[in-house]
This record gives structure tokens, sequence and C-alpha cells, in this order.
């Protein structure tokens, strides 16, 4: 693996890391979800689920960029 592709699998883990906390913390404030006693609606679980996958996606970026790195 080049260092250019280890390096911009790095970047999209950083990225990553960095936009999805922020946007699952404006969806868990949004009207939309929780219900009227308080519980989770299918909005909020879709994105949570979404923003899980995209965490776990950005950990594998970050470790085989870091691999790719060593490698290189």
């Amino acid at each position: 693996m080049t260092v250019l592709l280890s390096s911009l699998l790095l970047a999209n883990a950083v990225w990553n890391v960095i936009v999805w906390p922020q946007f699952i913390k404006r969806v868990a404030k949004d009207a939309r979800a929780r219900d009227e006693h308080g519980k989770a609606t299918p909005f909020l679980i879709v994105h949570i689920v979404l923003v899980s996958i995209s965490l776990a996606l950005a950990a594998a970026s970050a470790v085989a960029g870091v691999i790719g790195l060593l490698n290189a």
C-alpha cells in the first residue's frame, strides 16, 4: 500500500471521528428522536446504527492506514 493511500485512509478515519459524534448529538436533540413517553423512535435508532457503522469503518480505516504506513 502506498503512503498516499495510507494517508487517505487515516484522513478518512479522522474525518469520521470528528463529524459523526457531532451529528448524533444533533440528532439526539431533535424532536423526532423520542416519542411522548421518552422512548427512542426509529428515527433515532436508525441514526445510531448509521453512526456506529461509520465509526467502525473509521476504526478499520485507521488500522489499515497505520499498517500501510508502517509497511511503506
